[in-house]
């Protein structure tokens, strides 16, 4: 179904009734462009201000553009405020470790238990080994080289 324009009906000056023109499809009606002009409008406070609506845009008044200058900084000190930062604190040791070729027989938990300090438990021994050596598992296979921490 198309879309039907009705034309306004013309002014009735001579008190005769009103008479409608024909629906005329909305494609047989030429697209006319309206000047855009200033209008001056009254503010509650009652200042006056002029908004326009150009084809380039809309031009803001002082006040639009000190509340997108606020809203700019307010986004530029929550990006500062809420960024990461890094920390210098504390001094890091660099980790001192050997390479060690396993040999038929010989397993992580034997490994982590050599290197495990008195007191500790060696299932974070074997946990820290699999993180050093990216190992996808606890299994390993002879012959395979691994770095494990001295001390």
């Amino acid at each position: 179904m198309s879309a039907m324009v009705l034309n306004p009906a013309p002014a009735n000056v001579a008190g005769a009734r009103a008479r409608r023109s024909p629906a005329v499809p909305a494609s047989a009606v030429p697209f006319r462009s309206v000047p855009v002009r200033s209008v001056p409008v009254r503010s509650v406070a009652g200042s006056s201000a002029v908004a326009s609506v150009r084809a380039g845009g809309l031009r803001l008044t002082r006040r639009g553009r000190a509340v997108l200058v606020l809203l700019a900084l307010a986004l530029v000190a929550g990006a500062v405020l809420l960024a990461p930062r890094a920390s210098a604190e504390g001094t890091v040791s660099a980790q001192e470790v050997q390479r060690h070729v396993v040999v038929p027989g010989e397993t992580l938990w034997r490994i982590a238990a050599d290197v495990t300090p008195a007191g500790q438990d060696v299932r974070d021994a074997v946990d820290r080994l699999v993180r050093l050596n990216h190992l996808p598992s606890a299994s390993l296979m002879a012959g395979q080289v691994i770095v494990v921490p001295v001390g």
